[in-house]
């Protein structure tokens, strides 16, 4: 090895970032917090972030579409996850350069011959495979398997998550807790009431967001919703998932909104008078942290990675329970200027600031030398 200038020491860690997730017919959570925290890393003097996506002839939706250019692999996506997970090819290091680390931020780790972090969000389909479709779960258990082997470093968002790991085989040494943030933007009176007026939405209602797709327990939350007064409607906002996840459109006193872009997202939170989110397992649960930025009560599910994230600010409930979470709702309306105070402070200790830096410290434990790693 030859020696070093002061200056080729002090270079940025070059780290091949992947964002696959961002053109998944439902991005989801995964790719919110990878385009989040890439943010923050590309104004960080320590890294260089490259992102890495398979091919794709279309670019993402507005809310999921990176910032900055994307160097794109010869294959798409279902050949992509196949070769990446059988054969770690292709490596991201063929189309962006020497690395010193690679980064996968999906479930899927990508080919590389660089050290390898893997951001594994949850372990839900080996606990409950029939909430996800057979070939997504035949995909993900391939891929915990090579994460097994070829992961240098796994970031986990929640202790749930990490716990899970343990219990599903994978070396404690190599997990790292990185919990998300959550956006700092409180949505003034003036966009609430835009909202509430462009999607037509009453004064008083219960508000579901996330993915339509079982594990969410939505078909709960309806049913708990039927057991209480018909004036507080429940809202739903979330893009189609897959399953039957939900009452069809039409059930009374559901309001189905579909997919709700970013810029109204803040302002439907805040518009509401109670937000329930009782889904059966996260990896974390940025519907949550979301809700209690902006100042709105939150009833949600104990024992999972949301109780973390709430962190005593909820009204917690038995999410398998329907009486339960009926229950958690009418305490949540209840004690709402109480659970508004606790939200918000809650929130404002979740920074994607302090995602970044996290994951750039596992970055730094693979390349401590700021780039030893690419030198032959």
């Amino acid at each position: 090895m030859t020696n070093k200038t002061a200056d080729e020491s002090a270079r940025p860690i070059r780290v091949a970032y992947t964002l696959e997730q961002c053109w998944h017919l439902s991005p989801g959570g995964t790719a919110r917090a990878a385009l989040r925290i890439a943010r923050v890393l590309e104004a960080d003097p320590e890294v260089e972030i490259h992102q890495v996506a398979g091919r794709h002839a279309l670019t993402p939706t507005a809310d999921f579409r990176p910032t900055g250019k994307v160097a794109m692999l010869p294959l798409a996506r279902p050949w992509l996850y196949e070769t990446w997970t059988r054969l770690n090819w292709p490596k991201v290091e063929s189309v962006i350069g020497p690395i010193d680390v690679a980064h996968a931020t999906g479930l899927v780790p990508c080919g590389t011959a660089a050290p390898l972090v893997v951001t594994l969000h949850d372990l839900a389909f080996v606990h409950d495979p029939d909430m996800f479709s057979s070939h997504g779960v035949r995909v993900m258990m391939r891929s915990l398997e090579v994460i097994k082997r070829r992961a240098d470093r796994i970031l986990c968002p929640s202790q749930a998550t990490i716990d899970d790991c343990i219990e599903a085989g994978i070396d404690a040494t190599k997990l790292r807790l990185v919990p998300l943030g959550v956006d700092g933007r409180v949505a003034t009176p003036f966009a609430v009431e835009r909202v509430k007026r462009n999607y037509q939405l009453p004064d008083d209602f219960v508000l579901f967001v996330g993915t339509i797709e079982p594990r969410k327990n939505l078909a709960r939350l309806v049913a708990a919703m039927a057991t209480r007064s018909p004036d507080q409607p429940l809202v739903v906002a979330g893009a189609p998932g897959w399953g039957d996840a939900a009452p069809q459109a039409g059930t009374p006193n559901v309001r189905f909104l579909g997919y709700v872009p970013d810029a109204d997202l803040g302002p439907l939170y805040a518009a509401a008078t109670v937000f329930a989110y009782p889904s059966e397992r996260e990896g974390f649960g940025l519907p949550v942290a979301e809700a209690m930025l902006q100042g709105t009560p939150v009833v949600t599910s104990s024992g999972t990675s949301t109780e973390e994230v709430a962190d005593g600010a909820a009204v917690l409930v038995d999410p398998r329970n329907v009486a339960s979470i009926a229950d958690g709702i009418d305490e949540a309306n209840d004690r709402s200027s109480e659970l508004a105070a606790l939200g918000t402070r809650r929130a404002g200790e979740l920074t994607w600031t302090a995602a970044a830096e996290r994951t750039r410290d596992v970055y730094r434990e693979l390349a401590p030398a700021g780039g030893d790693a690419m030198e032959p």
